[in-house]
């Protein structure tokens, strides 16, 4: 994906230079963008693991319990939707670089890219922390002040990497092609993230008495190079001793898979059906 977006920067940056005025941002979304939104091919990408715990709660870490999710998760759809194809970006507590992720939701050509983590709340005083709760959604948005905290928190996942900067030197939005870029490769998808994100809060309100803290956009790596819809839910908050004992319960986990799969199958009809 690096290489390709290089390429495609490279050929931008001449058009730009030699005949500004026909510059087309549709052709380079035909170029990057092209497949069908037909739910066939799922990714479902467990967050951190390995060297990288993500947050911790006062027991349990973030990495075991999104496993625990994702694997419920592949195996609800398999039995339920069996006519969708299900992969997932690591299946045992194996670190996978981020940008792998969505490499590998790119080369199974996926139509949905779900990314299962915990949230945490700031730092703080102990009465302050335990009062975070709730479930969020997450779809990419391009540098939007004063909602980076949760993007600072997952993309430090790269700092844990070798040679980071030369692995993610394309993410660079200080450049304005691969900002303009990235920007068009994102656009096709972001309403079908959206519609996907709205149909998982109505779930999740459908749900206990879970707190829905709705779809916000955030600078997200891991779904940056996603050429698909893709979300990023973060399940609740294990930080939050009650929140951190309903995410490890099996009750918990097997209401979030339910209302991850009744998503699903709304957003399948409603995709499947154009």
């Amino acid at each position: 994906m690096r290489n390709i977006i290089k390429g495609i920067k490279v050929g931008f940056l001449v058009i730009l230079f030699c005949c500004p005025v026909f510059v087309s941002v549709a052709a380079i979304s035909d170029t990057l963008a092209s497949r069908p939104f037909k739910v066939r091919t799922i990714v479902i990408d467990a967050g951190h693991g390995g060297k990288d715990p993500g947050a911790h709660g006062s027991y349990s870490n973030e990495k075991t319990v999104a496993l625990a999710i994702a694997r419920k998760l592949r195996n609800a759809i398999n039995d339920q939707l069996p006519s969708i194809k299900v992969i997932m970006t690591r299946a045992d507590d194996t670190f996978i670089p981020l940008n792998e992720r969505s490499e590998i939701a790119n080369n199974n050509h996926a139509n949905l890219f779900i990314s299962i983590h915990c949230n945490s709340s700031p730092e703080g005083t102990a009465s302050i922390a335990h009062k975070q709760k709730g479930v969020m959604i997450l779809i990419y948005g391009f540098k939007r002040k004063g909602e980076q905290l949760e993007a600072v928190r997952e993309n430090a996942s790269i700092y844990v990497e070798k040679n980071y900067k030369e692995t993610y030197e394309s993410y660079d939005e200080s450049d304005p092609a691969n900002l303009i870029i990235l920007n068009t490769f994102m656009q096709k998808y972001r309403k079908q993230s959206i519609l996907f994100g709205d149909l998982l809060m109505d779930q999740f309100k459908g749900t206990g008495d879970r707190v829905t803290l709705g779809v916000k956009e955030q600078s997200v790596l891991v779904l940056a190079h996603s050429g698909m819809p893709s979300v990023l839910i973060e399940t609740g908050f294990i930080n939050n001793p009650d929140e951190e004992a309903y995410l490890n319960s099996e009750k918990g986990q097997d209401e979030i898979v339910n209302s991850i799969i009744g998503a699903i199958e709304e957003y399948k009809k409603d995709v499947d059906s154009k």
